[in-house]
């Protein structure tokens, strides 16, 4: 059902980057509102890759992004994002449409700690 806010996400998000493969066009692509990461997709064929911290890492040198969110369901996202400096600092119940999709908020820098 993520189909449905898709339009209204990328409207909202000031900086939207584009990560294209010579000869296959756009392979990822993030959003960045001020110093967050609204969104992070690659291509199910382009996972493991590169293309992901090849964004990311853009994302954190060009635009100073320190904090993101992510479906606590979505551990592969998770594990992507630790390994890539980022550690949980908070933890909802619900996603920001208020479905019971847990959030975990996760920032560059701070202190581990242990969320259910």
């Amino acid at each position: 059902n993520i189909k449905k806010y898709v339009p209204q996400a990328l409207s909202e998000v000031p900086h939207l980057l584009v990560l294209n493969h010579e000869n296959q066009g756009p392979i990822g692509f993030m959003g960045i509102a001020e110093q967050h990461l609204e969104m992070l997709f690659v291509a199910d064929e382009e996972r493991g890759k590169g293309a992901g911290k090849a964004l990311l890492q853009y994302g954190i040198e060009q635009y100073s992004v320190h904090d993101l969110a992510v479906n606590e369901q979505n551990p592969l996202a998770k594990g992507f994002y630790e390994h890539m400096g980022f550690t949980v600092y908070k933890r909802t119940e619900r996603d920001e449409q208020g479905n019971p999709y847990p959030l975990l908020y996760m920032k560059r820098g701070v202190e581990r700690r242990n969320f259910p």
